[in-house]
């Protein structure tokens, strides 16, 4: 009887915690820069951050990697803030912070003790106002970003794999390239070309600020206008990319890496972009996959066959396409052809019949213990808000985005699976260790 109590009253807060809304307000400054504000006083924190619209595909052709390259250089220092000086005021005044950068956006985010709440908006308008940008700070980022690339990708086991895939399964579309970019690209820049795109996307109508947290919301809108309504609007950010065509032909391809032993086989599928609601299926069918001990193919590659070391499968979702990437090592003298057979084998089960209403259920049960996750921290609400608006225009998909999985039948997962997750539609990497011969 008293497990039975505890077992209600887990389920009970459960679904309390399922139930309860992200509240927020947005509204737009005269310079375009889009504000979401989030009142949490759980704890005497507050999170800042800016998401800029820039990633690496709004980059030409000859100079790539300029968005991530930005990711760094932007700490640098500005007109107040004297170059390296960034991080040690933040620390000293009890904060962390950080940045990343994708294909499609880049995003700064400070948390500080809410008292200091004013002290990080006055940062990030800095950041925005009053860069600077000299030959200084370019040489000593490009050092900076040099040694991240040998260590994440030159060096790195299996470090390579995503560009291998990235250019046989895009061929116009500015995806085909890692955001890291190519490091001639960066050394043949100019500090003209450095500042031309700063001014183009750096921009506050190419912006949002999200401030989350232990904060008074008059009192924040105030300081927002304070820092960032005098800011220049920029140019408006026009956007067209070169389409690829649909792949309607198996691709097959071979890459070498000399820091493997154990060689790799990658599937990959071109899929629809991640505001569509087949790119949402895909993610179930993912996670049916390979996600847990108990999923499909783990259980049945890794543990019953003793196949593979591991196997995952896993949806990279983007602004104007995604990638579907199923990954596996062989385990002995297993060969990466007969792995590529097994794992067919488990998509076409899914194609042609409805998964069990057990394992459906378990899917969703996972997606909603996802969901509460995402919004257990103020810095992952304050993240999920900014892209939320970005890519979705409805920032409001932070309360909503859980029933639009809910509301996915094992029939459209079944149907999604036969429309993209066919041979014919795919690139077979052969991922082998060594120098290409």
């Amino acid at each position: 009887m008293k497990n039975t109590a505890t077992l209600l009253m887990l389920l009970f807060m459960y679904n309390t915690i399922l139930g309860q809304e992200v509240d927020f307000e947005e509204y737009d400054l005269k310079n375009g820069l889009h504000v979401i504000l989030h009142q949490d006083s759980t704890a005497p924190l507050v999170v800042t951050s800016v998401l800029y619209h820039v990633g690496s595909k709004d980059e030409q052709e000859d100079r790539t990697g300029f968005a991530h390259f930005f990711e760094h250089l932007l700490f640098e220092g500005t007109e107040n803030i004297e170059r390296g000086e960034w991080d040690l005021l933040v620390t000293s005044n009890g904060g962390t912070g950080n940045a990343f950068t994708s294909d499609d956006i880049t995003y700064y985010y400070e948390v500080f003790p809410s008292n200091n709440l004013e002290l990080s908006l006055w940062m990030e308008s800095e950041r925005m106002l009053h860069p600077v940008i000299n030959e200084v700070g370019i040489k000593t980022q490009n050092e900076v970003v040099k040694e991240e690339k040998r260590a994440r990708y030159d060096n790195s086991p299996y470090g390579r794999w995503t560009e291998e895939v990235r250019k046989k399964l895009f061929v116009n579309h500015p995806y085909h390239r890692m955001p890291i970019g190519k490091m001639e690209h960066l050394d043949a820049a100019t500090l003209d070309e450095f500042k031309a795109f700063n001014k183009k996307y750096y921009t506050p109508n190419n912006a949002v600020l999200v401030i989350a947290g232990d904060i008074n919301v008059d009192e924040t809108k105030k300081m927002v206008s304070d820092y960032f309504s005098t800011i220049p609007k920029g140019e408006k950010v026009t956007r067209n990319y070169p389409k690829d065509i649909p792949i309607t032909e198996a691709l097959e391809a071979e890459a070498y890496d000399s820091n493997i032993q154990v060689p790799a086989l990658f599937t990959a599928y071109r899929i629809p972009d991640k505001t569509t609601r087949e790119s949402k299926i895909l993610d179930m069918v993912s996670t049916y996959l390979s996600d847990g001990n108990s999923s499909k193919l783990y259980r049945k590659l890794v543990d019953e066959q003793k196949m593979s070391l591991q196997v995952a499968a896993f949806n990279i979702s983007l602004e104007e396409y995604g990638m579907y990437v199923i990954l596996t090592l062989p385990l002995g003298e297993t060969s990466l052809a007969s792995l590529r057979d097994e794992i067919d084998e488990e998509i076409e089960k899914i194609q042609t019949n409805l998964i069990s209403q057990k394992d459906y259920e378990k899917l969703l049960n996972k997606f909603e213990s996802n969901f509460v996750s995402s919004n257990a921290s103020v810095e992952g609400i304050a993240n999920s808000l900014a892209e939320y608006y970005i890519f979705y225009d409805d920032t409001n998909l932070i309360n909503s985005e859980i029933d639009i999985y809910r509301s996915i039948t094992r029939e459209e997962i079944r149907d999604v699976a036969k429309k993209y997750l066919n041979s014919n539609q795919r690139l077979t990497l052969n991922y082998l260790p060594g120098s290409k011969k």
